[in-house]
């Protein structure tokens, strides 16, 4: 029975990890480290972005092996930073089972950053990228309400489950086509200024970081998984805003400045 639970919290650890955004080699250190300080010899952890298989020797000499599937992926990476201190700190503090498993149960169930201060700094983050790449004031303004609308939509479509290929098909249509009308108005100046600026809201940048991070670690099967995710992601962006841009100059006969 003891070890069950050592290997189901090994793997309850590394599934929080994995699920927030953790990279593949630290998910199996964590877990290794778990198992290793409840006294299970040779355990084997065998990670993908959307799996986790653990193999233990126990001891009485049995093998014992747990599979975890991984079915949802968000970015939190101060969950990843609990877990790694607490993992790190069992044999320290010799901290029992129990404690453990409440205190990845805290960890696991942290609120995240409320809606409107999520809004703001997203909305921030895509005006000031839109100035970074070139864009004026009014560009700013208006990316600034973009990259509201973007997250908004995104964080409520998340919640009920909707694919994420469309989500970011449609952060790019929602980009392309107010940027688009904004310019119409004469609200702004630069279209490729602020939809630029604002689906970099969308662009998978830690997918791309693990992708690299993984595949010179080894991890060939989850770097190669990972820059695929990345790959399909840039190509939803690329066909929600290609789609507004093409229906714009189809229509409009052509697109301004």
């Amino acid at each position: 029975m003891h070890n069950n639970k050592v290997i189901h919290l090994a793997a309850y650890a590394g599934k929080i990890i994995l699920e927030n955004g953790g990279e593949t080699y630290r998910v199996e250190e964590t877990i290794i480290r778990i198992c290793d300080a409840y006294g299970l010899k040779d355990a084997e952890s065998y990670v993908t972005p959307t799996g986790i298989m653990i193999s233990a020797v126990d001891t009485t000499g049995n093998t014992i092996s747990l599979i975890k599937r991984i079915k949802s992926r968000t970015v939190n990476l101060e969950k990843i930073s609990y877990v790694n201190d607490l993992s790190r700190s069992i044999k320290q503090k010799n901290l029992s089972i129990d404690i453990v498993k409440d205190e990845l149960n805290k960890i696991n169930n942290l609120s995240r950053y409320g809606l409107k201060t999520t809004l703001f700094f997203s909305s921030i983050s895509a005006g000031f990228f839109t100035l970074l790449f070139g864009g004026n004031i009014y560009d700013f303004i208006i990316s600034f309400f973009i990259g509201m609308i973007i997250k908004y939509i995104s964080i409520k479509l998340s919640r009920i489950n909707i694919n994420e290929f469309f989500i970011n098909v449609l952060g790019g249509a929602i980009a392309a086509l107010i940027a688009l009308i904004a310019v119409e108005l004469n609200l702004a100046n630069n279209v490729d200024k602020i939809i630029i600026g604002s689906i970099m809201l969308l662009v998978p940048g830690l997918a791309i970081t693990n992708a690299i991070r993984d595949t010179i670690a080894g991890d060939l099967v989850s770097g190669i998984s990972r820059a695929l995710e990345a790959f399909l992601i840039a190509v939803a962006i690329a066909v929600g805003s290609g789609i507004i841009l093409k229906l714009w100059v189809n229509y409009f006969g052509g697109i301004i400045r």
